[in-house]
């Protein structure tokens, strides 16, 4: 057989559109796509978004139904920028399908998704979030009474190298070879430098340093230990079913007492606007938001108070070796205190508290660790909101589609078909491992089984080689 050689191909100037490829579709994405169109997903979108969009002039924009759903395909996919976004919609026949756009139309590059995420204020990208949380309700998926909240950090597109004084301006270098020339050094080595660094206390303050291109971020120590530029997720999450019902992205220094009064306020709203859809809140729990689950960074005197108040029951685990609490003129924090402690210690406060890890951690490792955003690309906290806000709604959407289809994500899916034909496997081999067992015990039984398999069409089958 003589070698074929690649040849150089010229394409046709003119190609019928009937003769295009078709991919055969991605069964998630047609199965969320019928979701999203069944609640008037595209509808509500463009009603929303029309503002920003000039009626006649400017450069082909991005639909708004489209750049919601990029976003999405960004948890989905487990890609952490947009670029890559836009490089994995110009290679998949899937998502071309998924966005609506037919095989002649040009991908919109990470450009125009920058630009549409610039435009679209984040107001808009809140409501978007809320309305998926409405269609979770629909669904049953939210019920409202029992809210969990914790946070987690988001590594900051800024380097620690590039960081500069916030009242000179000078790098990190400039201001140690400024104190090694104060010291009397007039030219310091590099070993100069880091002695004076090494001695030097308090080195690391965000008080005095910041990255000049993205202010908001925080000199922050990450999960595992290193140290970073990073930026504050926080999450509300309802512990019945999972469904996140409200994110924030705040400063990394703040505590979680100060962020929590945000990250709780955003909630209640969410909720409100729930309720205001009749469909919706005929599915929620009769009493919603009427208890709250937190670790023991959100204990404190100020945000028990608070709850207390708005007449939520509060289950926050309490730091030990606080020392003697002293009440005098705390009678409020005292009674709300010690409700807490009452609530924590018995069966429900405990299961409760169990609860909170599993489903809210789940959620962080979800969303930032398979949905890859444990770094963001983008500055500002206004910018990181949007993406994240959308990139949580596609985690929302994921339960509707775990409840539809089994799985939350398009490789959970592929997953669970390889689990299914895996078990498929294992109960085809244990039926003929009994039945050859059967048949060593009792030869009568395998002299009729091969006579009725030489004469019926199933034995015929069953010897066709593959292929036939």
């Amino acid at each position: 057989m003589a070698m074929g050689r690649r040849k150089g191909r010229q394409p046709g100037l003119w190609i019928e559109s009937s003769r295009l490829a078709q991919g055969p579709g991605h069964p998630f994405y047609q199965q969320l796509n019928r979701i999203l169109a069944k609640h008037g997903f595209d509808g509500f979108v463009e009603e929303l978004c029309e503002r920003f969009y000039a009626e006649v002039m400017g450069r082909p924009s991005l639909a708004p139904g489209a750049y919601f759903r990029l976003l999405m395909v960004g948890y989905f996919e487990g890609i952490d920028s947009e670029r890559g976004i836009a490089w994995r919609l110009a290679d998949s026949l899937a998502l071309r399908d998924f966005l609506g756009l037919e095989l002649t139309q040009g991908t919109p590059d990470h450009s125009t998704i920058s630009r549409t995420r610039r435009l679209i204020d984040q107001e808009t990208h809140e409501e978007v979030f809320t309305w998926v949380v409405k269609v979770l309700a629909k669904q049953g998926l939210l019920k409202g009474r029992t809210l969990g909240i914790d946070s987690t950090t988001l590594e900051a597109n800024a380097a620690l190298r590039s960081i500069v004084r916030r009242d000179t301006g000078e790098s990190y270098q400039q201001f140690l070879e400024r104190l090694a020339k104060a010291s009397g050094i007039a030219t310091p080595t590099r070993e100069d430098l880091a002695r004076i660094d090494r001695d030097r206390g308090a080195k690391g303050s965000n008080k005095d340093w910041q990255h000049p291109h993205d202010p908001e971020a925080r000199l922050t120590k990450m999960k595992d230990g290193r140290t970073h530029l990073a930026h504050k997720a926080e999450h509300v999450a309802d512990l019945e079913t999972g469904a996140v019902v409200a994110v924030t992205v705040q400063s990394a220094s703040a505590g979680d007492t100060a962020s929590s009064k945000v990250t709780l306020q955003e909630a209640l709203d969410v909720i409100a606007d729930v309720l205001d859809d009749d469909e919706a809140a005929s599915r929620l729990s009769t009493r919603p938001c009427a208890e709250l689950v937190a670790d023991k960074g959100y204990h404190s005197n100020e945000v028990l108070e608070a709850q207390a108040e708005l007449g939520i029951r509060t289950y926050i685990s309490e730091p030990r070796r606080r020392g003697k609490r002293r009440w005098r003129g705390k009678a409020r924090a005292r009674a709300a205190t010690y409700g807490n402690r009452r609530r924590i210690r018995g069966e429900r406060g405990k299961a409760l508290l169990r609860r909170r890890g599993e489903y809210l951690e789940r959620g962080f490792g979800h969303s930032y660790g398979t949905g890859n955003l444990r770094r963001v690309f983008l500055r500002g906290q206004a910018n990181i909101r949007k993406r994240v806000l959308i990139h949580v709604a596609g985690l929302d959407l994921g339960l509707v589609m775990r409840q539809t289809l089994g799985a939350g994500t398009p490789r959970g899916l592929a997953a669970l078909n390889s689990a299914l034909l895996a078990a498929i496997r294992s109960l085809a081999n244990r039926v003929w491992a009994t039945a050859t067992a059967i048949f060593a015990h009792q030869p009568s039984l395998a002299r009729i089984y091969a006579a009725h398999s030489a004469t019926s069409p199933m034995g015929a089958i069953s010897t066709c080689a593959t292929g036939c």
